[in-house]
């Protein structure tokens, strides 16, 4: 135990990202002394707190209407451009911000399938986020799909065979996760894009348990759609707008079907008849969430600093320092490992299994220790590397530990 306590202090003084752990907002009197759940929820910035005042008492309360003509109008694709830029592998005019990944899922997949009307199948896997496959489901309803479901591992996820083995010249759509919310399986996109491609159908990737966390190269893999949240290791705050990806060379052939004044080519001539907008503003529908786009200035100014390649390399180190921690401290307990151990394939969460793991959360939460859990007895271990660092993780899982010994 001792060794691993000082790999940490050791971890910890090496860490070249260490300064950002300091610009998280932690109050005095905070009782966590262990947040492993950045993978649900992140932390907000010292920064971010300063932009919401200044947004409410200047631009909010000073300028009042205006401040739409000023820039606000344009805060979803300038954002989205960053966004696509610093995190996403993305070029300009092709992610926008807004409405939430449920929403932004429905008017992608939708838009995918209307483009394709002779295409009767869309392919997905059952152990993807419900969002995912609810929002299919109801599709499917509505236009009368076949929903073709490939069966994956929860300690592992979605397979390029698996995938061959399924898809044909009538597919529409596949929709997969990058990262497997469960078990933290990161796919090969490029090769099950591929797949896809070679049988005439899209690709659709949820990006909400990678975006901020692992390099994305949404243009360079040859993504035609993806949607993500923005409030986990993109510390947007909770209920922050989602963000989607539409790429170019589809923007003039798939129309969302959620028909809104902001995505109108013209917003505010307000005549009959809806017109889309040219570019990735045609996936806008309404009003959207500026006061809610705020934190988001402040975390991409500092995943630009930091660069997503280093926080890859730290998130890294801190998922492998939980497998070493799980297998000396936990597995004694009959702890396992439920997700890959291959860093080629392990997103940025580490899930361990027991039976009864749920009855541990509360004592867990009272000593300040917050992992998260997926039933029925997953415990999820997501430590966000520019606010993480080996100390605290150490520090949570050695209470999880000494829960175990009683």
């Amino acid at each position: 135990m001792t060794d691993l306590i000082a790999r940490a202090e050791a971890l910890d003084s090496a860490d070249p990202l260490a300064e950002y752990r300091s610009q998280f907002l932690a109050p005095d009197d905070f009782d966590v002394v262990s947040y492993l759940d950045g993978n649900s929820l992140g932390r907000p910035l010292i920064a971010t707190a300063a932009l919401m005042e200044e947004f409410i008492r200047e631009q909010w309360a000073g300028r009042l209407i205006r401040g739409w003509t000023d820039s606000w109008m344009e805060w979803p694709i300038r954002l989205g451009d960053r966004l696509g830029s610093v995190a996403l592998g993305a070029a300009a005019d092709q992610v926008v911000i807004g409405d939430s990944t449920t929403v932004l899922l429905y008017k992608l997949a939708r838009a995918a399938v209307d483009s394709s009307p002779s295409r009767k199948r869309v392919i997905l896997d059952t152990d993807n986020f419900p969002t995912d496959r609810y929002v299919l489901e109801g599709i499917a309803a509505e236009k009368g799909l076949e929903l073709v479901w490939i069966a994956t591992d929860p300690a592992a996820g979605i397979q390029p065979d698996q995938v061959a083995a399924v898809v044909d010249e009538r597919t529409a759509l596949v929709l997969f996760s990058h990262v497997a919310y469960r078990s933290g399986w990161l796919a090969d996109v490029a090769e099950i894009n591929r797949i896809a491609h070679d049988a005439g159908a899209l690709s659709m990737w949820d990006l909400c348990h990678s975006a901020g966390s692992v390099p994305i190269h949404l243009d360079a893999w040859g993504v035609d759609l993806a949607v993500g949240c923005t409030y986990k290791y993109l510390n947007g705050g909770p209920g922050a707008p989602a963000f989607a990806y539409l790429r170019k060379g589809l923007q003039t052939t798939l129309r969302q079907p959620i028909q809104g004044w902001m995505g109108h080519r013209a917003s505010f001539e307000m005549g009959p008849g809806y017109e889309p907008s040219a570019g990735s503003r045609a996936l806008l529908s309404g009003t959207p969430p500026i006061l809610g786009m705020v934190p988001l200035h402040a975390n991409l100014d500092m995943l630009a600093a930091a660069g997503i390649e280093a926080v890859r390399a730290k998130s890294l180190l801190l998922t492998s320092y939980v497998l070493d921690l799980a297998d000396e401290w936990l597995a004694p307990f009959g702890v396992e490992v439920a997700g890959p151990r291959d860093p080629a394939r392990r997103g940025g969460h580490v899930t361990l299994r027991k039976p009864g793991f749920e009855a541990l959360l509360d004592p867990l939460w009272d000593a300040g220790v917050i992992p998260d859990y997926r039933r029925p007895d997953g415990l999820r271990i997501g430590p966000a590397p520019l606010s993480t660092g080996f100390g605290e993780v150490a520090r949570g899982l050695s209470t999880l530990r000494d829960l175990l010994e009683k």
